[in-house]
């Protein structure tokens, strides 16, 4: 896994993907949720935060027994992004929580970065009007390709440069 990890929600879509992987991948896999670590949210997952729980860790702040009502997924968000040294929105609705992570992760100074879907997606709009200088976005087969002012693109996570190291155009 190469040092990778993966710090999610445990949400359908691309939150369990991205544990899914870290767990098939050997990284390390956190899995933050807004109700109790005892509290398995969707129940769906049941399986999947058995997984994690054996081979990766559930966090939360709040105490064991609550459940997850719907104002604590967006506090939850801020915990996703202090725990990374960065956070890919992959893919992001007009309302999608992973943008109040991403915005969270831009206040902590972290990389935030963007791997925008075909815009005919329903998914897809928000990470394309998102990205914002200072953002990576990752654009497979087209290279390095300026998306927005400031902004580099890369076809690799580990060549999204801090904005210090940018190299000029």
């Amino acid at each position: 896994a190469h040092g990778v990890s993966v710090v999610s929600g445990g949400a359908f879509g691309i939150d369990a993907a991205a544990h899914r992987g870290a767990l098939a991948g050997d990284a390390d896999t956190v899995c933050v949720v807004a109700g109790g670590v005892d509290r398995v949210y969707p129940t769906a997952h049941e399986e999947l935060f058995a997984r994690i729980r054996e081979r990766g860790v559930i966090v939360s702040e709040m105490p064991l027994g609550f459940a997850p009502m719907r104002q604590r997924f967006l506090h939850r968000n801020r915990l996703i992004a202090a725990l990374a040294p960065g956070t890919v929105v992959v893919e992001a609705g007009l309302r999608s929580g992973s943008l109040s992570t991403a915005r969270r992760a831009e206040e902590l100074n972290r990389v935030v970065g963007a791997v925008p879907g075909p815009v005919t997606w329903s998914s897809t709009p928000e990470p394309w009007g998102a990205v914002r200088p200072g953002w990576r976005c990752s654009v497979p087969d087209r290279g390095s390709w300026p998306v927005s002012s400031g902004l580099r693109t890369c076809l690799r996570c580990e060549t999204a440069w801090p904005p210090s190291a940018r190299p000029a155009r």
